[in-house]
């Protein structure tokens, strides 16, 4: 079963590379600690990196808790890629979570899940990391997925030359990012309420309306928002079904501490994940240009403008179930080791 696993991520990677698709260079800045659909977005990176579509650069966590880092660091080691560099905030949201103590499970003695990034302290500044991959990186080369609070993007956009670059932080960006695919907003009325305050924006609004404001009109920005998560809902079926491959799956475990085993979860951040990597695939619809403000009660609002900086995502009735079988493919891709 390994040896036929490994010969079809083989023939999937090999397919990439003839049709001359380079992997996207990802950076994934994610509020892991309160909902669960960050863990399935991570791991959905992780099998488009198997699979040849991605590169996880860095991740960066937007949301303060104790455990948010060395649970990146436990996931990214049980996908094969414990040294993927991890960057925490210092000044945004605190936030509890029902499922991050996960990782201090020990069986027999021993860490059920694996990691080495064990104190706050042992990660790295979020901006200092941002900065220094931005800096190394070719130009227009990086992906940045935003998928929780502003707050890392937004400093980012307020840092000062240093030693990693002697730009200022809009420059860096401007020359170094080519999109960011962001989860955040809420541009149509949300059960019948027409001014919805979505949590991402909502927690975090000072931040939000900096990156709104002061991302350059050079590098375009996607937005994911609200409805889009609500009508792709992650099937329970592949919970209880699709992870049977290991006996401890950092992913379902995660998924029922959080959800429990009868609920569909919205899939929010994962919207973001596949348009980022797959954007020419026909999963989501853009609509037209324009710009993306947020209000000082954190209500988002687009206006269309020629030539825009900022395109909204949307989904086609027609295709909510293969974005759904899509999403539940990827989250579910048992992790790729050594092939033999």
């Amino acid at each position: 079963m390994k040896s036929l696993y490994c010969a079809i991520l083989l023939t999937l990677t090999w397919s990439a590379l003839i049709c001359g698709r380079e992997p996207t260079v990802v950076v994934f800045d994610t509020d892991i600690t309160g909902d669960v659909d960050d863990v399935l977005a991570l791991a959905m990176l992780h099998s488009l990196s198997d699979r040849g579509e991605c590169e996880i650069r860095a991740v960066t966590v937007s949301k303060i808790h104790p455990l948010a880092a060395s649970f990146v660091d436990a996931t990214n080691t049980f996908y094969g890629r414990p040294d993927i560099p991890i960057g925490i905030t210092h000044n945004a949201q605190k936030r509890d979570s029902r499922y991050l103590s996960l990782i201090k499970t020990r069986d027999n003695g021993e860490l059920r899940y694996p990691h080495d990034l064990v104190m706050p302290g042992d990660a790295e500044n979020a901006v200092t990391l941002l900065r220094r991959t931005l800096a190394q990186a070719d130009d227009h080369s990086i992906v940045l997925v935003q998928v929780g609070l502003a707050a890392n993007l937004a400093d980012l956009l307020d840092s000062k030359p240093d030693s990693a670059s002697g730009l200022d932080g809009v420059s860096l960006v401007r020359n170094k990012v080519q999109l960011l695919s962001v989860m955040a907003g809420a541009f149509s009325p949300v059960n019948g309420n027409d001014h919805y305050l979505e949590a991402n924006v909502r927690n975090g609004i000072e931040s939000m309306q900096r990156l709104a404001r002061y991302w350059p009109n050079e590098v375009p920005v996607h937005w994911s928002d609200f409805e889009v998560g609500i009508t792709l809902r992650y099937p329970r079926e592949s919970i209880a079904r699709d992870f049977a491959y290991r006996r401890h799956h950092i992913v379902r475990e995660s998924y029922l501490l959080h959800s429990g085993p009868d609920h569909d979860r919205p899939s929010w951040d994962l919207t973001s994940v596949l348009h980022a990597v797959r954007p020419d695939d026909g999963y989501f619809e853009l609509g037209p240009s324009g710009r993306v403000t947020v209000g000082d009660d954190g209500f988002t609002s687009f206006k269309e403008s020629e030539g825009g900086r900022d395109r909204l995502l949307a989904v086609r009735p027609e295709s909510v179930a293969r974005v759904i079988a899509t999403l539940r493919t990827l989250v579910s891709q048992p992790p790729v080791q050594p092939c033999e």
